[in-house]
């Protein structure tokens, strides 16, 4: 019998210890976000925001290998900087300061200091870093308001002079607003923002710091969102080929505001980690464009520099997607937006098509508005901005071989025509070019598209096909919900057929109810760089633009056989915008009962049309199209019934057939609450006290011994109970006397400590509910509303000691007690019984080697196996619970 349990103790043993170190690396990697470690609260000085102080030496040897190209990058504009100050620093004059949009100065700062940290011994950079922020300081002390200068000029001191019921109550309103955001974001299954790829780096400039800095400081993941997890896809399928433009859709620049080169480091050290965002990165970098149009402007070119080093991560090699170097089909069925050909090299048969025809701020924010979802939260189109958004359902961009053909009008007025898209007349409504009516969000006299009240809060397209065939492309949508219902139409569908990568034909159909009003419909082309000249097909009427010695044609054709003549020009935006205009071709068409189609085809250089015909019927039409190398004919399906399961079907040359079928179409998928939302929410925000008590535990700590303790502690106390507030002092500073042990110290002010940030929130929401009040009875329209949703951080349960905060839906978060010094007296207790339990182990393995190999009793050494067995999930238990509270 004793052979059974030979060597038994010294397998028990090795098992034991490698199961404790299994845990612990399980422990570590299953948080997505353990390559950022907690800090909570812990911090040894500055810097401590984005990284410690134990990082910088890390970061210069960095500068001189792995990051030198980003070095290099932050050097030459800091030395930029320094050789012009006055080019870069703030005015000293208030009046000056604010008499432009002068994000610049922000957007700099970050790069100084970093260059300042990286070449502590440049002459002259620390002495602009401060007077920079002389500069700032000045102008908040000059013209802002006591609060906006605590909360902005000053925020940086409230962790070392004990300000921080301040920053608390700051922190707690910034975590609330976006970890509402994020739930919220959940429902954006396709990775996109509805404000385009523009003004989406915007957003994520600002976001993924917020992601970063959250794990940070208060342990709240976000690494794992079912967005940020699919948001690669909206900045690589929306690239042109060349890498230097993307789809323009909303107000736009060229490509981005802000990065992406830091977004795209970020997504792949924190959520990728498969090389896909360095190269990515890597590929624009190279093929920026540094003069001329999609150039960074000058108030963002160095904003992201000092992210995009920090997150850069050498170790992952820079390699591009499985599918890269092949044109894609890629639906955004959030955003609404179909793109084709992206990121691909600039190169003959490389060509890219975008199309767009979606809901109002997108489907997740539109249904979120339309079906009265997330009602704690949300009261409407107020919680939501659609203002930079266009009136652009059913618009298309076209470039063939990558270079642009049909393009976006950028950021200019929100008006219809400027915006690839359709038009009706006459109109009896009042608009913005009568007799003209466009989509019901256009406006004349504002920056912001209209988008709140009205038909124009139900603004919508659809696209109701999206798909790829032996190399050809289909996309249908449906515009009708975007115009006004008293043109009365039925349908206003748009088709594109990619037949080859420099041929598209392009189908509108327009079918009218019995009673509608218009008689004619136009639409329009645009190009924001060249412009467009007449040209023809016999009697088939056409354009083109002329880019270096190629020539990029269209044409167009009715029906019944039309084709009239277009007006081609440029229409100038007014002041205040930051593109001069765009260049147009306008084809304006008769309009028929009950329906009418007009064909429109664009050909890069490599195509020669020969011939262009189409007949139809009311359910379908026939294109027939002759170019010098292949002969098409299309038959489309355009009945909202049609007798066969197809969208169209094209022969190639009588041998080839292509079908694209109606069981392909797509279907739009309802949208979910995310489960238990609001306790979602209130679970991250619970993350919060713990670090701010430790942080008021160290600030005491510091101070205790010098001329400032009485000061801090009644700064920090001034919240809590005024008539105790010195008596507490007293006994702390009294108490310090005494205890001269750190352990020792650290317990007395917890024990003696009031909770002061319970306190706080609770002297805050009274503060907030009397406001409110006032507002409401000066403001009675505004009582509909909810002017809470985005600034209520309370704690809707109460917490007890040790106990559970209900959250998830089958998942509950353990809240630490933050109640006098209950956390520090737990962490000493689980400290001591895993040091007890640990010297039990070992005394029991000693037993096991030493004395029990002797006895041949098998039940007796069964009985130390099992205690040893216990033993060892008791020291595992303890030790997650010392590894949870940082004991």
């Amino acid at each position: 019998m004793s052979s059974y349990t030979r060597g038994a103790p010294t397998v028990f043993f090795i098992n034991s210890v490698c199961l404790l170190l299994r845990v612990g690396s399980v422990r570590a990697s299953s948080d997505p976000g353990g390559s950022v470690p907690f800090l909570g609260g812990n911090y040894d000085g500055h810097p401590m925001l984005y990284f410690g102080r134990e990082d910088v030496e890390s970061l210069q040897g960095a500068a001189m290998s792995s990051h030198r190209l980003l070095a290099q990058r932050i050097r030459e504009a800091a030395e930029e900087m320094l050789e012009r100050p006055e080019d870069f620093l703030p005015p000293w004059s208030p009046a000056q300061f604010s008499a432009r949009w002068n994000e610049i100065y922000g957007n700099n700062l970050g790069l100084l200091a970093m260059f300042c940290l990286l070449y502590p011994h440049r002459a002259g950079a620390l002495q602009m870093a401060r007077e920079y922020m002389e500069r700032m300081a000045f102008f908040c002390i000059s013209v802002c308001s006591p609060p906006q200068v605590s909360h902005t000029a000053f925020g940086y001191l409230y962790a070392t002079t004990g300000y921080l019921q301040e920053a608390y109550l700051w922190t707690k309103q910034v975590l609330s607003v976006m970890e509402k955001s994020l739930v919220l974001l959940q429902n954006v299954v396709d990775g996109s923002l509805y404000e385009g790829v523009a003004y989406g780096s915007y957003t994520t400039r600002s976001l993924f710091q917020y992601i970063f800095l959250v794990q940070r400081h208060f342990a709240i993941s976000h690494f794992q969102h079912p967005w940020l997890l699919q948001h690669f896809n909206f900045l690589y399928r929306t690239l042109l080929p060349g890498f230097q433009r993307t789809v323009a859709i909303a107000d736009s620049n060229y490509n981005w505001f802000y990065g992406p080169e830091s977004q795209l480091v970020f997504l792949d050290r924190f959520v990728m980690r498969n090389g896909s965002g360095n190269w990515l990165a890597e590929k624009i970098r190279q093929n920026r464009v540094q003069e001329g149009p999609g150039q960074p402007g000058k108030g963002q070119r160095w904003s992201t520099l000092h992210t995009e080093f920090i997150w850069f991560d050498p170790s992952l090699r820079s390699i591009p997607p499985p599918d890269y170097g092949k044109a894609h089909l890629q639906y955004f069925e959030d955003w609404g937006v179909v793109t084709y050909g992206s990121s691909l090299p600039a190169k003959r048969n490389h060509s890219f098509l975008s199309f767009k025809s979606g809901k109002l701020g997108g489907r997740a924010i539109f249904d979120i508005v339309h079906e009265n979802k997330y009602r704690e939260w949300v009261r409407g189109w107020r919680n939501f901005n659609a203002g930079h958004e266009h009136p652009d359902q059913n618009s298309f961009t076209f470039a063939p071989g990558g270079v642009p053909f049909i393009t976006e009008a950028l950021y200019g007025p929100k008006l219809t025509f400027l915006n690839n898209a359709l038009m009706f007349g006459p109109s009896g409504n009042k608009n913005c070019l009568a007799p003209w009516e466009g989509q019901v969000t256009e406006v004349c006299d504002s920056k912001w598209l209209k988008y709140k009240h009205g038909p124009a809060a139900d603004c919508q397209g659809h696209v109701e096909a999206a798909m790829e065939q032996q190399g050809m492309v289909f996309i249908r949508g449906e515009g009708k919900s975007a115009y006004s219902p008293e043109i009365k139409v039925r349908s206003i569908q748009r088709n594109l057929l990619l037949l080859q990568p420099e041929l598209l034909l392009l189908v509108d159909h327009v079918h009218l109810q019995s009673d509608s009003p218009i008689r004619s419909f136009s639409a329009f082309f645009h190009n924001t760089d060249t412009p467009f000249h007449p040209t023809a097909m016999d009697t088939v009427q056409g354009a083109f633009i002329q880019h270096g010695q190629d020539s990029y044609k269209m044409f167009w054709l009715d029906d019944t056989g039309g084709s009239e003549k277009a007006a081609i020009g440029y229409w100038s935006y007014p002041r205040g915008y930051p593109y001069n205009g765009s260049n147009y071709v306008n084809v304006t068409m008769p309009l028929r009962y009950p329906h009418t189609r007009v064909a429109y085809i664009f050909v890069g250089p490599g195509v020669e049309v020969q011939s262009f015909s189409l007949r139809g019927d009311s359910e379908r039409i026939d294109i027939h199209l002759s170019t010098k190398d292949h002969a098409y004919t299309i038959h489309l399906l355009t009945g909202e019934t049609p007798s066969k399961p197809l969208f169209a079907m094209v022969i190639e040359d009588q041998k080839r057939k292509v079908v694209f079928e109606r069981a392909a179409s797509i279907q739009e998928r309802p949208l979910v609450e995310v489960e238990e939302y609001v306790n979602t929410v209130e679970d991250n925000l619970q993350h919060v006290k713990p670090v701010f008590q430790q942080l008021e535990r160290h600030i005491l700590a510091r101070v205790l011994d010098s001329g400032n303790f009485q000061k801090t502690a009644e700064r920090l106390l001034k919240f809590s109970d005024k008539k105790r507030t010195s008596e507490t002092v007293k006994r702390i500073f009294a108490l310090s006397k005494k205890q001269k042990g750190k352990g020792a110290l650290k317990a007395g002010l917890a024990e003696n400590l009031p909770d002061i940030f319970t306190q706080m929130e609770a002297t805050e929401r009274r503060q907030r509910q009397s406001g409110m009040k006032k507002i409401y009875e000066d403001v009675p329209e505004e009582a509909d509303g909810d002017s809470r949703a985005f600034v209520e951080y309370s704690d809707m349960r109460r917490v007890r000691k040790g106990g559970f905060v209900k959250g998830r839906r089958f998942n509950e978060v353990r809240a630490s007690a933050t109640v006098g010094g209950s956390h520090s007296y737990g962490s000493a207790y689980i400290r001591v019984f895993l040091i007890f339990n640990i010297l039990t182990f070992f005394l029991l393995l000693a037993v096991l080697l030493l004395r029990l190999q002797k006895v041949q009793t098998l039940h007796n050494q069964r009985c130390v196996y099992y205690l040893l067995l216990v033993d060892s999930f008791i020291l595992l238990c303890l030790y997650s619970s010392c590894s949870q509270s940082q004991c």
